[in-house]
């Protein structure tokens, strides 16, 4: 059996809300390369388990469910990113750090 992944999926950089980010998922990797299929071009693989993505509410759950199971898997922990807080005003600041460039 393959091994799993278990992750917190990021936020879809087209949207601005965060729905789809607070679940843990748990998808296997692909073990078989995909195949071309020669007459339509199509792109297909063996491998089953590619198409399983399960979703938990916490990663322990998702640890529990392949110990359980019996499934090899690593954890990713997901990357906060770094956001600064920045306001409309403080363009117009009297001691502002980078130079006014129009």
């Amino acid at each position: 059996m393959s091994t799993a992944r278990i992750f917190r999926p990021a936020k879809d950089p087209t949207q601005s809300g965060l729905a789809r980010t607070k679940q843990w998922t748990l998808e296997f990797e692909q073990t078989s390369p995909r195949e071309t299929e020669p007459l339509m071009g199509w792109t297909s693989s063996s491998d089953m388990l590619q198409q399983v993505r399960l979703e938990f509410d916490t990663k322990e759950e998702a640890i529990a469910y392949a110990t359980r199971e019996g499934i090899a898997y690593r954890v990713e922990e997901p990357q906060m990113p770094l956001r600064r807080g920045l306001s409309y005003s403080d363009n117009f600041k009297y001691n502002r750090t980078a130079p006014w460039t129009h």
